[in-house]
């Protein structure tokens, strides 16, 4: 019998390899120094695989290019795909600077820009997701398309008691100590998936990498909070509104992808968000977590392709834009 959704087995178990294979590791390694506004120079780890036109992966929180690892071969066949580390984040540098999510979003202009695929689109998970949103709200020719599949964006109230909870004295301190305490069991314990049984040491490494420095627990220390600031969510969601009341589309052509049960981003997120942007395609999910490219990879692609190839906008009509109950 299968277990059940988001059950985590115990870490002692986790098979040393995926017991589904993947494609992460025959894409192509670049390892290269790229510029940015907030950053600086800055050595930067990103993958690619495929042929045509360009398109760009961007994950999210505590995760890493590997997250794309079971959509990354079938997206290649139609696209050179582009699956960066963010700043922070896998085997980029982790600056100690500013991890305002102004910055990472202008830096991930400023890696289209540098590689030369502005103006392609962009698939963005969860936190990835949050900042591609942004970005196109700042520099709307920096994508063609978005697909967002599950990020946050809403200042909740556990974004509220993360904030102050990071605010108290010697709070990073602890943090740090019980995160470098066991970098892969505390990754075991904070990556939550539809079906736990994906999960392996393999993963547990490749994510646990930059938590073993103090520079990385410091960079994850900051993105908690610094990037995930609900002040900066609620000005991003006021900025929506006021877009919404002027009758002003989102800048780019957006693919709202939401689960309707998820532990780390509350599903409501994706359905104020389909409020605030009614010209969004919103399209839900079901038997996947908001890491639907890991558990449920066909079922995303289904729904994330049509969209970015512009199938769906074609078979819809000019003015059309789908909401799917």
């Amino acid at each position: 019998m299968p277990p059940r959704p988001f059950q985590q087995l115990p870490f002692d178990e986790l098979p040393d390899l995926p017991r589904v294979a993947h494609g992460h590791f025959r894409s192509q390694r670049v390892d290269a120094v790229l510029d940015s506004r907030g950053f600086g120079k800055l050595s930067v780890h990103y993958r690619v695989q495929g042929s045509g036109p360009p398109l760009l992966l961007v994950h999210g929180l505590m995760t890493s290019s590997y997250s794309w690892r079971y959509v990354i071969e079938p997206l290649a066949h139609r696209f050179t795909v582009y699956a960066p580390d963010l700043p922070g984040s896998g085997r980029t540098a982790k600056p100690d600077a500013s991890y305002h999510p102004d910055a990472l979003a202008d830096w991930i202009g400023d890696f289209l820009r540098q590689v030369g695929i502005r103006g392609c689109p962009t698939i963005g998970n969860s936190l990835g997701g949050y900042l591609c949103m942004r970005l196109a709200l700042r520099d709307g020719g920096a994508m063609s398309r978005l697909v967002n599949l599950h990020s946050p964006g809403v200042p909740l109230a556990r974004l509220h008691a993360l904030r102050f909870a990071l605010s108290l004295p010697g709070s990073a301190r602890l943090l740090a100590a019980l995160v470098a305490r066991d970098p892969e069991r505390w990754v075991h314990r904070n990556v939550h998936y539809y079906d736990e049984t994906l999960k392996s040491r393999e993963e547990t490494v490749e994510y646990a990498e930059p938590l073993t420095t103090p520079e990385g627990v410091n960079a994850f220390t900051r993105i908690l909070r610094e990037t995930l600031d609900p002040r900066h969510m609620a000005a991003f969601t006021t900025e929506l509104a006021a877009r919404r009341a002027r009758a002003e589309p989102f800048p780019v052509p957006l693919q709202l992808v939401y689960v309707p049960r998820d532990p780390m981003v509350p599903p409501a997120v994706g359905d104020k968000l389909r409020a605030l942007v009614p010209s969004a395609d919103f399209v839900p999910l079901d038997h996947a977590s908001h890491f639907a490219h890991v558990d449920n990879p066909a079922g995303f692609l289904a729904v994330a392709l049509p969209f970015l190839t512009g199938e769906a906008a074609r078979a819809a009509g000019p003015d059309s834009a789908r909401h799917r109950a």
